[in-house]
């Protein structure tokens, strides 16, 4: 039976880690591991060579997703953020087939239209993540963002980021129920709260898999999935290969009643 595809977003392994030994040298770990697809983290570059990773990636047969932290919408402007011309360049450049951004300030007033324009020159596909902020990580603006690109019929797709939500005190569930028909890649993470309050990922438990089970029930079957959690231990591989099987068979029990 085919499995949904599992990315592995690079800051799993930590920022210091990932930033010493190069983005590039977790590609023989993912392939090894068995995942299908690499998440570059913008915000963890240092002398990386897009070509050569492009390459490097394409020759394992692994897809890429390219992540900035660059917000789609400023506050109190209409135009889509002038960055996203050159940001759609890097993750071409990257040989990423999705670049990965915030939402930002989106109003009733952003214009669309230009967006249309500036997608319709790349051969990347956007996808619009919910953050941890205020403006970017509620369901409601989503609502209407996801509303606006349908009239306009825009080839975006929604990063849905299981943890996010508790940031802004959100239910997951009903972002999922709200929000699963837009989703074209979720970022799995269970969250803890430490004792100075403050909040933060962590790999899940069998509870946190059984609700990301029930999540994906509202999206599109064999949606592609990714960690986004502490991924640190002696042996990377071996962590890396039983965390990509986890997330391979959330969803599958479906599948598999489907072809019964």
């Amino acid at each position: 039976m085919h499995k949904p595809p599992v990315s592995i977003s690079l800051s799993s392994y930590g920022a210091d880690l990932v930033r010493q030994c190069g983005q590039g040298s977790f590609i023989d770990i993912l392939y090894a591991a068995g995942a299908n697809c690499i998440e570059w983290r913008e915000e963890l570059l240092t002398i990386e060579d897009p070509a050569q990773l492009a390459d490097a990636t394409h020759s394992k047969g692994l897809e890429s997703v390219y992540s900035s932290p660059m917000e789609l919408w400023l506050a109190g402007q209409s135009k889509p953020n002038p960055e996203l011309i050159t940001v759609l360049q890097r993750a071409q450049a990257f040989g990423a087939k999705w670049l990965k951004v915030s939402l930002g300030y989106f109003t009733d007033t952003s214009d669309l239209q230009t967006l249309a324009r500036v997608l319709g020159k790349s051969a990347v596909q956007l996808l619009v993540e919910n953050d941890q902020t205020l403006h970017g990580g509620r369901i409601e603006p989503f609502q209407r963002f996801f509303a606006a690109v349908e009239q306009h019929n825009l080839p975006i797709k929604m990063t849905f980021d299981i943890g996010n939500w508790h940031w802004q005190d959100q239910s997951a569930s009903s972002a999922a129920r709200l929000l699963g028909r837009h989703v074209g890649y979720v970022h799995c993470k269970a969250v803890s709260r430490r004792a100075d309050g403050k909040l933060i990922a962590i790999p899940p438990a069998a509870s946190d898999l059984h609700l990301w089970e029930q999540l994906l029930r509202h999206m599109a079957q064999g949606v592609m999935r990714a960690a986004e959690y502490p991924l640190q231990g002696d042996d990377l591989i071996q962590l890396t290969t039983e965390h990509v099987a986890a997330l391979a068979r959330l969803g599958n029990t479906r599948l598999e009643s489907a072809h019964a």
